[in-house]
């Protein structure tokens, strides 16, 4: 039987009137997820830690009017195009296509009006799977095509399952990502910086001052990139590396091994006693370590996030793909469905 169990968030409701709703999934002794139909975010996700205790390891914002007055994506649905596309300029089929550009000149993801404050639709809420779509219309931010999105979330047992799935009806581009931040040590904890980061890429990609690649990948040997071994984040995002200097820590692709669904990113906290594996079947995945979090915005309890706070494990396809044809393609037609995966699968040591 379907269920509905929702509540009210504080000030709950766009600008225009449309009611924001908190819906809810999981039950304890597993993860329990918290999600708004603004922005398909997850708001709140409590998991057993190692240390016996419940905790809420996302960042999250306390209202809707925070959350649309941040730019920092907390815990949004990202689309129609995550990362960048440089200049906002592409051609797709010999035609050139030019999208909103509000990041230094640059379209960053999806635009100035992504899908991450867009209000959803429910299809469907059961006690363990949640079904939001949207409707993202031709010519919104400058993309081509009506593109209709569906997410869902699921709980199984110590797992948080998330499909993202799309389909157009003229040619254009798409690439999803969920843009959670985590630190296990729990929301308002302070800085990740203790937490070590294992992420299966031999390769990153480097990128120039305004985030867009500047040629190829390149290894990770010898450089604060090299996260093949589990690694404490706080000594990596304060080398003098130029590539972390002018991202002011982290905030780079990393090329996953392998394909399908399988091991990209694993998070511990030695603190609490807490892991999280990231599964995906991406062939990338953007690190980032909250370089931007400035003080600015409120949190779920009260606080301001502050740089550091939060790292996002963000499973995509390579940024600025719809102009390297030598990468993945980022090309949705019709008659196709966009389909991505990734887990979050949580754990605990001794």
């Amino acid at each position: 039987m379907t269920q509905d169990p929702t509540r009210d968030v504080s000030s709950g409701s766009m600008p225009d009137g449309r009611d924001v709703r908190l819906l809810t999934i999981g039950a304890e002794p597993g993860p329990v997820v918290e999600v708004l139909t603004l922005g398909a975010a997850v708001h709140r996700l409590v998991v057993p830690c190692g240390d016996g205790e419940r905790r809420n390891v996302v960042l999250g914002h306390p209202d809707v009017e925070e959350r649309l007055a941040s730019g920092d994506y907390i815990g949004g649905v990202i689309g129609r195009y995550a990362n960048r596309i440089a200049g906002g300029r592409f051609t797709l089929d010999g035609q050139a296509v030019e999208v909103r550009t509000h990041d230094r000149g640059n379209s960053l993801h999806g635009g100035p009006e992504g899908f991450d404050v867009r209000l959803w639709g429910v299809e469907s809420h059961q006690a363990d799977e949640l079904v939001l779509t949207l409707v993202s219309e031709d010519g919104d931010q400058g993309f081509p095509g009506t593109v209709t999105t569906r997410v869902t979330y699921r709980v199984d047992r110590a797992t948080v399952r998330v499909t993202m799935k799309a389909t157009a009806d003229a040619t254009t581009v798409v690439n999803l990502t969920n843009h959670a931040y985590v630190n296990l040590d729990g929301e308002g904890a302070g800085t990740i910086d203790g937490h070590e980061l294992l992420v299966e890429a031999d390769e990153f990609t480097p990128v120039d001052a305004t985030g867009i690649p500047t040629g190829g990948h390149a290894r990770v040997d010898g450089t604060p990139f090299d996260f093949r071994a589990p690694t404490r984040i706080g000594p990596a995002v304060r080398t003098e590396h130029p590539q972390v200097v002018d991202a002011r820590g982290i905030d780079h692709n990393f090329v996953i091994r392998g394909s399908g669904l399988r091991r990209a990113a694993k998070l511990t906290s030695d603190k609490t006693r807490t892991t999280v594996e990231l599964w995906s079947d991406q062939p990338g995945l953007q690190v980032y370590t909250g370089n931007f979090l400035d003080g600015t915005r409120r949190s779920t309890t009260g606080g301001r996030y502050r740089q550091g706070d939060g790292v996002a494990l963000e499973p995509q396809l390579f940024p600025d793909s719809p102009n390297r044809p030598e990468w993945p393609s980022a090309t949705l037609r019709p008659g196709e469905t966009y389909v991505a995966h990734l887990e979050w699968r949580f754990g605990t040591t001794s």
